[in-house]
Formats: structure tokens, C-alpha cells, sequence
């Protein structure tokens, strides 16, 4: 794949300001930033524009993995775009005022995103729009599992429409290969699981990053 192609799927993972929340969304407690903890899989991303789609269309699997890290919750992101496993680490979650769960990049602290809704603790909702690009506008669908309800997915095509985003802008992402491994972890009967990324490419430093999904 051109190295300019992974550079503009990495480019979607840049997140929004502290914008209102659509379709009257609840806020996330920030008291749940616990719960952010482990690994979450990519089910689907909405964009506004058709090169955004293709973008995502390129993207077989991936997932998040959150784990603490100097006062911080560190975001790894492994995506399978291609024939690689792509890995980024450039993100954090950041409580702040009014209960709301930002993403924030590491390097400049500016805010990239914000995390939507936790009406179930086995989906994360995150809203994301580059603050450099205001012509992008992104969501995306992550949970503990692939058998994600029906029930979820509404709900998160219903915040879709909500930021304006039609329903030909979702994508939900195949999962047919195995690029980017989970590994579960051992610990009791937690939920969160353990990645072990697989043919890693780091994307450039500053670059945000997508969401991916799994039908």
C-alpha cells in the first residue's frame, strides 16, 4: 500500500473539540474512567465524505488498548489496513469539567476527541474531528466483543444522523484477516483483553487515527 494512503487512514484518527453533544447524547461520568480500561474492538466508523469512505473501506480490523500511564489513560490504536498491522500511541482520555471524557493528543494536549456515550460498559462511542480540518467530521463504534446488539448499532447509527452523517457514510469493518492479534490476558473474569500487534508500522509522529469494526 503507498505510504500516502496510510498516511490519510491514519489521518482520520484525529479527534474533536469540546463540542456539543447530538441528538442529545448523555455525557459520559468522568467517575467511569476506569471502566475505559483494556481492549476494545473496532466495529464501525461514519464519515461525512466519499474519500473518508474509501479510506475506511481499506481498514480490515483493529482495536484500542487503554491502560494507564503517568496520570494518563494512554490510547493505542493497531489497525490492518493492507498487508500491515499499523500502530499508534500518539492519544490519551482526559476527564474534564461537566463530566465529559476527552481525547487529547499527547504531544500538543490539543483535544482531538471526545468519547460520545457509555450507555452500556461494553460500548464506547467516540466522536472525532481534526481540529487543523474542519471539513472532517468522524464517528466510530468500539466494543469489548464482536457480537455487538442490535440494539448498539442503532444507537450509534442514531448519533450518526444526529452529527449529520448518513447512513451510507457507515462502514462496518469486515474482520477477515488476523493482522493485528488480541491476546487474552488471565487476570479473574475481567472483559478487557491484551493485544500483541503482529508486522507493527509506527504512522508519523503528530497523526491522529481511526476507528475500525466488525460486522
Amino acid at each position: 500500500m503507498a505510504a500516502a494512503q496510510v498516511t490519510a487512514i491514519l489521518s482520520l484518527t484525529a479527534l474533536l473539540p469540546t463540542a456539543a453533544f447530538p441528538c442529545g447524547a448523555p455525557r459520559p461520568d468522568n467517575t467511569t474512567a476506569s471502566k475505559l480500561l483494556g481492549t476494545w474492538l473496532y466495529v464501525a466508523g461514519a464519515a461525512q465524505f466519499p474519500q473518508h469512505l474509501l479510506e475506511m473501506l481499506l481498514i480490515d480490523h483493529g482495536h484500542l488498548y487503554v491502560e494507564p500511564r503517568e496520570e494518563k489513560l494512554l490510547i493505542t490504536q493497531h489497525m490492518a489496513v493492507g498487508d500491515q498491522c499499523l500502530t499508534n500511541n500518539s492519544t490519551y482520555f482526559e476527564s474534564a469539567a461537566g463530566n465529559a471524557t476527552l481525547v487529547k493528543h499527547a504531544k500538543t494536549q490539543q483535544t482531538v476527541g471526545m468519547v460520545m456515550n457509555l450507555s452500556s460498559e461494553d460500548v464506547l462511542l467516540i466522536q472525532y474531528k481534526p481540529q487543523r480540518e474542519r471539513t472532517y467530521l468522524g464517528l466510530y463504534l468500539y466494543a469489548r466483543n464482536l457480537s455487538v446488539s442490535t440494539a448498539h448499532r442503532e444507537e450509534f447509527e442514531h448519533h450518526a444522523k444526529g452529527l449529520g452523517l448518513s447512513e451510507k457514510g457507515i462502514i462496518y469493518a469486515p474482520w477477515k484477516t488476523e493482522l493485528c492479534q488480541v491476546k487474552e490476558t488471565k487476570k479473574g473474569n475481567s472483559p478487557c483483553t491484551e493485544p500483541t500487534a503482529t508486522a507493527t508500522a509506527s504512522p508519523p509522529l503528530g497523526t491522529p487515527r481511526p476507528g475500525n469494526a466488525g460486522n
